[in-house]
């Protein structure tokens, strides 16, 4: 599927409040509606809606991870409005993100629809639209998680319309759960790992995230919480997680057996423009390396681990080491007969790896007098000429108002791209792919879901098959509450564009991120007429370029 997820010279439109529509332009003599009316055109107009995936997720984070309990500024500053909320305004940097790419996607799949009517009927053409309207279904999710209620618009739009009307949160929910039954029932069942494609596991998947946060909303129904434990189930389909933690984001295995959907990259597709095609994934949740003057990653020094984030994790938990650069190493690499000390890279590329050095350790929390003494002991022949000793409490986001040098937080390695398509130098672009939901979130969507339907017993088992993999002990029923669910999402999933989304949905939003985040205030969120600044803002954009001025705009704004 990665070969064939294939831009077809597309180019934006720009028609209404609802974003840039897009069409396909026409690079032969073929015109296009021609092409889509065969069974091979009609299939490249189906990898289309794939490749728009890459405009929602392919960039700057800020709409995923921003402003919550996890992440906070370090040395670089992040959006104010979004990481801050005092300064989050309609007109505010960063706003419009996921409003812009979420229509596009959703017009793609529009086209789509319209012309499954009139291309070759063959025997996976009901196949094809599933697989289609799951990621209009995707789209509005995020929409509708973001904004609240947007316009549902599902025609094929040829020509510029200037006028939409906003629907109801409620209304796009049902539209997102029609587009997902009717995916359901036609998508087929091959392994996502080899095909690549929508299945019936990623359908149950996003099916089970709806319906669990639509059981949190006013308008959500009795039997919401229990129907997402179903669909969750349905996902898990009793695979256990047996895939070791640091295997599943290690470069190289982002199509393993426990990835249920993501965007999928191909290196050989960037050669056109390899400084900007790929996505900005692996750029974030780390201090500044150092660059290309050490041969290091290029990295942001925002969205930093808070010391909330970094605490979460106990003495045993593999995915400790697995999340974190917990030692960044250094050691010798020859680029053009030229041999030079690199830092950071030589973890993955290194032919000697007992030959490198230590530059940089980050003591976890749970370390003592005496297990920092028998560290330093241990590894006294390993360190470097400049090592750099980070004791606990001081390489969190925060700690960067008192320190902010290169280094001075803990890095997130789990996204690492050890073969980026450029040097550090020309920016920040990796082809691995963006895992958008795995096995292991899926058994803590099934427990959250459990613990809201009154069946507590079986989401702790849930929850605790992730702690089994994790290998820590299992949590107890006492426990076993949204907050412990919150906490172990954030050792499960820390840095996967979930934060926002998990805070937002159990209304916890205000509570955590004031509690936890160095630059927010629980004030920060009171808005126009005392209102929480709960959903972002409609971006001003859309609200100018609607031609209906009866649009109403989000509560404290």
């Amino acid at each position: 599927m990665k070969k064939i997820i294939i831009m077809l010279g597309i180019i934006a439109v720009s028609v209404s409040s609802c974003s840039d529509y897009i069409e396909e332009e026409s690079r032969s003599y073929v015109p296009a509606d021609a092409t889509y009316k065969t069974a091979s055109g009609f299939q490249l107009l189906v990898n289309t809606n794939y490749a728009w995936l890459k405009g929602i997720y392919g960039g700057n984070p800020w709409l995923f991870e921003s402003g919550t309990d996890m992440y906070a500024e370090g040395r670089g500053p992040e959006p104010a409005g979004l990481s801050q909320y005092t300064l989050l305004i309609p007109s505010s940097d960063n706003v419009a993100d996921l409003y812009n790419p979420c229509y596009q996607l959703i017009q793609a799949v529009n086209k789509t629809i319209h012309f499954s009517t009139l291309t070759e009927q063959t025997s996976i053409l009901n196949a094809q639209v599933g697989e289609a309207r799951f990621l209009r279904a995707q789209a509005y999710f995020l929409l509708v998680q973001t904004y609240g209620g947007v316009p549902v618009v599902n025609d094929y739009i040829s020509t510029p319309i200037l006028s939409f009307t906003r629907n109801s949160a409620e209304e796009v929910y049902t539209q997102i759960i029609g587009d997902l039954d009717f995916a359901l029932a036609n998508v087929g069942t091959a392994a996502y790992s080899s095909a690549g494609k929508v299945n019936k596991r990623a359908v149950n998947d996003l099916l089970a995230k709806v319906y669990l946060t639509r059981g949190y909303e006013t308008f959500g129904k009795a039997d919401d919480f229990t129907k997402a434990a179903g669909y969750a189930d349905a996902a898990i389909a009793g695979q256990t997680l047996a895939i070791a933690f640091d295997q599943l984001f290690k470069p190289g295995n982002d199509l393993n057996a426990e990835t249920i959907f993501s965007v999928q990259y191909d290196k050989a597709s960037t050669s056109t423009d390899p400084t900007k095609l790929g996505n900005n994934q692996f750029y974030y949740f780390s201090s500044y390396l150092g660059g290309a003057e050490t041969g290091a990653p290029l990295r942001s020094y925002n969205l930093c681990p808070t010391d909330y984030a970094l605490g979460l994790y106990e003495k045993g938990d593999k995915r400790w080491d697995a999340t974190f650069m917990t030692e960044i190493l250094e050691g010798p690499e020859t680029t053009n007969g030229v041999t030079k000390t690199i830092l950071y890279y030589p973890y993955y590329r290194s032919s000697n790896p007992a030959s490198l050095k230590v530059r940089h350790f980050y003591e976890p929390k749970w370390f003592t007098a005496a297990d920092r003494a028998a560290w330093n002991t241990a590894n006294a022949s390993r360190k470097s000429a400049t090592f750099v000793y980070h004791p606990w409490g001081e390489y969190s986001a925060a700690h960067t108002l008192i320190k902010n040098l290169d280094c001075y937080t803990i890095p997130v390695k789990k996204f690492d791209d050890p073969d980026p398509t450029t040097p550090s130098s020309t920016g920040p672009v990796s082809t691995r792919d963006i895992i958008v939901s795995r096995l292991g979130e899926t058994y803590l969507i099934a427990a959250e879901a459990y613990l809201k339907a009154g069946q507590p017993g079986t989401g702790l088992a849930r929850l605790n098959e992730v702690r089994r993999r994790a290998g820590v002990a299992n949590a107890t029923i006492g426990q076993f509450t949204i907050d412990y669910i919150l906490d172990e999402r954030g050792r499960e999933l820390l840095g996967e564009y979930k934060r926002w989304f998990d805070l937002k949905r159990t209304g916890t939003l205000v509570d955590r991120a004031s509690a936890y985040n160095y630059k927010i205030k629980a004030s920060n969120f009171v808005g126009v007429g005392g209102k929480l600044k709960i959903l972002r803002p409609i971006p001003q954009s859309v609200l100018d370029l609607n031609q209906n001025k009866d649009f109403p705009q989000n509560p404290g704004y």
